[in-house]
């Protein structure tokens, strides 16, 4: 390792990792053919085939600590040694009172406990992982909870409808000896690129249409899978599976392929055409999926995505213990498998799309 990647990539002092993990996916799905009925008269194309949508009492706090309760099955740790319960997301329930003490509360965590709510668009969820890293990895906690959770978001007609759906993740963070995956080593690029916004006040994002791929998504992507692996020294065929974040299907399948990954290697993380850009939870909800399919040994990288603009990508060595995580909770192929299609009306019904 140079002293130029020695100065750029984050390795914890103490080596950690995964300890739990868990997902969380409503039973409620909106075919895409559903939205291009509704505006475009059944014309359009569909950039997924489904999306999922939290349902009337569902929402970013109820979602995470279905998450949070899994990640407690696998990781089979007293809540109340967590020192850490971080939520990121685009859509938390309240502006002003976090998202996160609600949840520390619901698991047992509380009080002894810090609490915060994450912001990046679509990486705060990793961002909470990587702030969970150091945490863990400096001795100031033994565990750490980071999750990446969120509700469907997009103006009713924008090209976001088709794609924004509801879910995410819960990762519990703690010694590599307890872990089934160890953290080799991250990196996160960062830049100001105005690609996907939302002022105070305004119900739904804007988005920079064309300006959100190239300048953003993929060079943002591959510039820190890029740095990573040049930094661990590794290259893509040491990977068992990648997982990016996924605002569509073509998106992570091209940046794979300028990376040097197969389609069998993203196969078993790329989840956007059943449930959807689940923003804050993409990246992470896809690693659950390859984590309940991983076997001691493999390899993962994981890049996620947020505008504004900036990237994390992680390098995972899967242990023994993986095997029997497998077992603890819900997988997450038995969330997207247990679904309820609706229509549009009972969409917009739920989303609160109708005002008065």
């Amino acid at each position: 390792m140079t002293e130029e990647h020695e100065q750029t990539i984050m390795q914890p002092k103490n080596p950690i990792g995964f300890v739990g993990y868990g997902a969380y996916i409503p039973r409620y799905r909106l075919p895409a053919t559903e939205v291009a009925r509704i505006w475009k008269g059944g014309a359009a194309g569909t950039p997924i085939d489904e999306k999922a949508v939290a349902g009337l009492d569902e929402d970013v706090i109820t979602m995470s600590i279905e998450a949070a309760r899994n990640a407690l099955a696998r990781a089979q740790i007293n809540p109340s040694d967590i020192r850490a319960v971080w939520v990121g997301s685009e859509s938390h329930p309240y502006s002003v009172k976090p998202t996160s003490t609600v949840v520390a509360e619901a698991i047992g965590a509380t009080p002894h406990t810090l609490a915060a709510d994450w912001e990046f668009a679509c990486k705060a969820g990793t961002e909470a992982v990587q702030a969970a890293i150091g945490f863990t990895g400096s001795g100031m906690a033994r565990y750490a909870l980071a999750i990446g959770m969120d509700t469907a978001q997009g103006r009713p007609g924008d090209p976001l409808e088709y794609t924004a759906g509801a879910g995410g993740a819960a990762y519990i963070l703690g010694p590599a000896d307890e872990s089934l995956a160890v953290v080799e080593g991250s990196y996160s690029y960062t830049t100001d690129t105005p690609d996907f916004w939302r002022r105070a006040d305004e119900k739904y994002p804007s988005h920079g249409e064309r300006f959100t791929g190239e300048p953003a998504y993929f060079h943002h992507i591959t510039s820190s899978a890029q740095e990573l692996m040049k930094a661990l020294g590794t290259k893509p065929a040491d990977y068992t599976f990648v997982v990016f974040h996924q605002p569509n299907t073509k998106f992570p399948q091209r940046v794979a392929k300028t990376l040097g990954f197969t389609p069998e290697q993203l196969e078993a993380g790329l989840l956007v055409p059943r449930i959807g850009n689940v923003y804050a939870g993409s990246a992470l909800v896809g690693l659950t999926a390859v984590l309940d399919a991983a076997k001691p040994d493999d390899r993962i990288l994981l890049v996620s995505y947020g505008s504004g603009a900036g990237s994390d990508a992680m390098s995972l060595h899967v242990t023994e213990r993986v095997l029997e995580c497998h077992k603890l909770a819900p997988r997450t192929e038995d969330y997207i498998n247990r679904r309820t299609e609706i229509d549009y009306a009972t969409y917009a019904r739920f989303r609160g799309k109708l005002s008065q």
